[in-house]
C-alpha cells in the first residue's frame, strides 16, 4: 500500500531524511519507531502531502496523496485538536457527515459507550480531560473504518486499561481490513500488534523488518533492550 522510496529531506538547507526506503503492506500493522527527531512526523506528513520531498517518492497505492484520492485515511496527528467549545456529540457528528457516515450520532453514541465516554456526550470537549479528549479523538479518525490509519502515539498518557481497550479497537480495524501504521514508544504495543517495523536513526533507516527479523539482527535482544540501545541518551 505504502512505497517510500529514495527519500530526502531537508528544512532551511539541513537534511532531516536521508535516502530512506521502505514499503508497507497491505493489510497490514508497521511500526515507525524512533526517538524524538529521528524523522518519523516528517515521512508522514510527507506521505499524506503537507510537506513537499526534496527528493524520491512517497506513494500510496501507487500514486502521491491528496485530496481526491481514492483511498480513505484516517490520521492522529502528534499535535491533538478539537473543537473545544462544541460538545463531544456534536463535534463527533460534525467529523462523522464529513467522512460520509450515514448515521453520525449513533456511531458516536456507541463508541462512546465502549470507550467509557458516554456520560460525557453533552459536555464540552475543553471539560473533557486530556485522556478523554484523545478517547474522542481516535474515535473520529477510526469512525470511517479507513483503508489507512496512521496512529501517532495513541496510548501516550494512557491507563494500562484504556491501552488495552484501544489495543483491541485496532486489532478490529486490522481484522477488517485496514492498514495500520504505529508510532509509539511503547515497543510492548509493537510487539502485541505489529507484524514489521522499521527504526529510524538521523533520517536514516537502522533497522527494518518482521519483528523476529529485528530482534535477530541484535543478537535476540528484546525490542525494549534494542530501543535502549539504539536510542539511549537520546531525548524520546
Amino acid at each position: 500500500m505504502i512505497e517510500v522510496k529514495n527519500f530526502k529531506m531537508a528544512f532551511n538547507g539541513k537534511t532531516v531524511i536521508k535516502d530512506l526506503s521502505f514499503e508497507v503492506n497491505k493489510g497490514e500493522i508497521f511500526g515507525l519507531l524512533g526517538s524524538n527527531g529521528s524523522g518519523k512526523t516528517t515521512t508522514i506528513r510527507t506521505l499524506l502531502n503537507l510537506y513537499e520531498p526534496t527528493g524520491g517518492e512517497l506513494l500510496i497505492n501507487g500514486k502521491r496523496f491528496d485530496a481526491n484520492s481514492s483511498v480513505t485515511v484516517g490520521y492522529l496527528p502528534e499535535e491533538r485538536g478539537l473543537y473545544k467549545k462544541e460538545t463531544v456529540i456534536d463535534t463527533m457528528i460534525y467529523f462523522g457527515e464529513l467522512k460520509g457516515l450515514k448515521d453520525p450520532r449513533g456511531w458516536a453514541a456507541d463508541y462512546l459507550e465502549r470507550v467509557g465516554l458516554l456520560s460525557k456526550l453533552n459536555e464540552k470537549t475543553e471539560k473533557l480531560s486530556t485522556g478523554q479528549q484523545q478517547k474522542v479523538q481516535l474515535g473520529i479518525c477510526m469512525m470511517n473504518n479507513p483503508e489507512l490509519l496512521i496512529l501517532d502515539e495513541p496510548t501516550k498518557g494512557f491507563d494500562p486499561v484504556n491501552r488495552k481497550l484501544l489495543m483491541n479497537i485496532i486489532d478490529e480495524l486490522h481484522a477488517k481490513g485496514s492498514t495500520i501504521i504505529m508510532i509509539t514508544h511503547y515497543m510492548d504495543e509493537v510487539e502485541r500488534l505489529c507484524d514489521r517495523a522499521i527504526l529510524l536513526k538521523d533520517g536514516k533507516a537502522y533497522a527494518y523488518g518482521t519483528i523476529k527479523d529485528i530482534k535477530k539482527q541484535f543478537g535476540g535482544k528484546s525490542l525494549d533492550e534494542i530501543f535502549v540501545e539504539v536510542y539511549g541518551g537520546e531525548d524520546e
